[in-house]
């Protein structure tokens, strides 16, 4: 039996878990979200103690406030990002979405024998298998989010493909509505014509401004996105510089008459 446990933790491999970087997230037929068959149809109706066992004990104190996700990582891939909040923000909670069933599987993995080789860390740390283009606010209420990260997304360069790009303006007005208002989006990507196109859009929605450079010096995030994940690595040896932006979630409209 100590053999076998010893075997359930050991980190995961990732040629046992390789996959084609490029999934249509408009025809994902078969996608299963956690380990039961649909995804929930509201996010009071996620599992989060199944994800987060660390943070909702099963003798907490009645009327207790249930520890909520405030970090959203899209496309995740193998969990670099989510490795290094875990590190730097280990009492907030952060959840990584992965389409492509094999990665997602891989960075679940990689986080139970984080969390078994360094008990009582990486507890705030999950990773499920999801499309944030159809499901987001299956997963997060309206405001939850405090900060949402793109790293490296799809750059589907055909131009028949573009409606399968992680930002657009119908995107855009979900990411406004589960990101509250002060809220950071963290886009980096390798290619240029993609950041101009997320800079475009951004920029032209009423939910988002552009965060000033002079700003982005103080966020110690800003730096270590560009190499956190495999992805920003494969760039960077390739020796294709990153173009990173931060937007800011602006309050939401005056509803009133003047």
């Amino acid at each position: 039996m100590a053999a076998e446990d010893e075997e359930a933790v050991l980190p995961p491999q990732k040629r046992f878990y390789r996959q084609r970087a490029h999934s249509n997230p408009l025809a994902d037929h078969t996608l299963r979200y956690l380990a039961v068959p649909a995804a929930p149809p509201r996010p009071q109706d996620m599992d989060w103690a199944s994800l987060f066992p660390t943070f909702f004990p099963p003798d907490a104190p009645p009327g207790t406030p249930p520890a909520r996700v405030e970090f959203a990582d899209v496309g995740c891939g193998y969990g670099g990002l989510l490795v290094a909040l875990a590190e730097r923000f280990p009492q907030t909670l952060a959840l990584g979405l992965e389409l492509r069933g094999k990665v997602a599987a891989f960075t679940r993995a990689r986080i139970r024998a984080l969390r078994a080789a360094q008990p009582g860390r990486f507890g705030n740390v999950a990773c499920v298998r999801g499309n944030a283009m159809k499901h987001l606010p299956h997963f997060f209420r309206r405001a939850q989010l405090s900060k949402l990260f793109f790293l490296f997304p799809d750059p589907h360069f055909k131009r028949t493909k573009h409606k399968w790009r992680i930002i657009s303006p119908a995107m855009l007005a979900e990411y406004g509505y589960v990101l509250r208002p002060g809220g950071l989006v963290y886009t980096v990507t390798d290619v240029p014509e993609l950041h101009e196109w997320m800079l475009q859009h951004f920029g032209e929605h009423p939910l988002f401004e552009p965060v000033p450079p002079a700003q982005l010096a103080a966020d110690p995030l800003v730096p270590l996105l560009p190499s956190v994940t495999e992805e920003g690595q494969k760039a960077q040896r390739a020796g294709r510089p990153p173009c990173t932006a931060v937007f800011r979630r602006r309050p939401d409209p005056s509803s009133g008459t003047p």
